[in-house]
């Protein structure tokens, strides 16, 4: 007795229907990579700039937000080749100093015709609110550069003494040379030391180049533009470009402006991504 299968035989692919389909999915995957390459490319492009300007806008506000602390008239620019320094003072604070004695005729008043030794001086009202610490720079009537001894880049050769002790409200000076010169409001800056700010732009090889932030070295009447003391750290890379300027108007209006551009560039990814910020600082130059 014969038996007879009903189930239908199977049946594979055969090799050109295989090639076929390959085909097809190919050309789909081609068609579907055409309309979202642009997509991807601009998302990832949009990112590598919002990563640029992130970088640019935070570097700028540190700088901004140290100038805004820098004591007055003590801003210097200066360019070596293509790289720039900007370099200023900065202060923890100030204060008024005594320039009378009291009704019974006591008190420490800062001398100016000559100093008592030891040189010291009381200060009226508050204390600076950050403190006054041994070792830190006192200042009076700067006018910087260009002004003779009125200058606290010059040390204690200009206008700049360091404290030596503190007792309640007055302080004591070394060395025990007077001031050249009186403030008109009876004001002093306490001096915490010397900022640097170096931006190395690189326009061929924009990866090398960066903006780095040095202090704690010591202050120096030529502004330095080597570094040998003191700490440093980099504040953002890949800087194509940078400016810095600085418009005094000293005496004057008692007020500067700094100028900053930085422009940084990612040329990583196959393509170059560039971001310009401009941000301007005033600073107060009243001495």
């Amino acid at each position: 007795m014969s038996r007879f299968s009903s189930e239908t035989p199977q049946r594979g692919f055969t090799l050109v229907e295989a090639l076929v389909v390959m085909v097809i999915t190919g050309i789909i995957a081609a068609v579907v990579a055409v309309f979202i390459r642009d997509p991807v490319r601009s998302y990832f492009d949009a990112s590598r700039r919002a990563r640029l300007t992130d970088v640019a806008d935070t570097a700028l506000r540190r700088l901004t937000r140290d100038l805004r602390l820098a004591l007055p008239n003590s801003v210097r620019v200066t360019t070596v080749g293509s790289t720039l320094f900007l370099e200023f003072l900065s202060t923890t604070g100030g204060g008024k100093y005594r320039t009378e004695l009291t009704s019974a005729g006591g008190g420490d008043v800062l001398e100016f015709d000559s100093a008592a030794n030891p040189f010291r001086f009381e200060v009226i009202g508050q204390m600076p609110s950050k403190g006054i610490a041994v070792g830190n720079g006192i200042v009076v009537y700067n006018l910087g550069p260009g002004f003779g001894t009125s200058d606290a880049y010059l040390g204690s050769a200009g206008n700049l003494r360091t404290v030596s002790a503190v007792s309640g409200n007055t302080i004591t000076l070394s060395p025990a040379t007077v001031f050249p010169q009186p403030s008109r409001g009876a004001r002093f800056q306490v001096v915490e030391g010397p900022v640097t700010y170096q931006c190395s732009p690189n326009v061929a090889d924009p990866a090398s180049g960066g903006l780095r932030r040095y202090w704690g070295y010591t202050i120096s009447a030529a502004q330095p533009t080597s570094f040998t003391s003191g700490s440093n750290a980099l504040l953002a890379s890949g800087v194509s470009a940078c400016a810095f300027s600085y418009a005094p108007n000293a005496i004057n209006q008692r007020t500067g402006l700094v100028s900053l551009t930085l422009t940084l560039t990612d040329a990583s990814q196959g393509s170059v991504e560039s971001v310009t910020l401009l941000q301007e600082a005033h600073v107060s130059n009243v001495p």
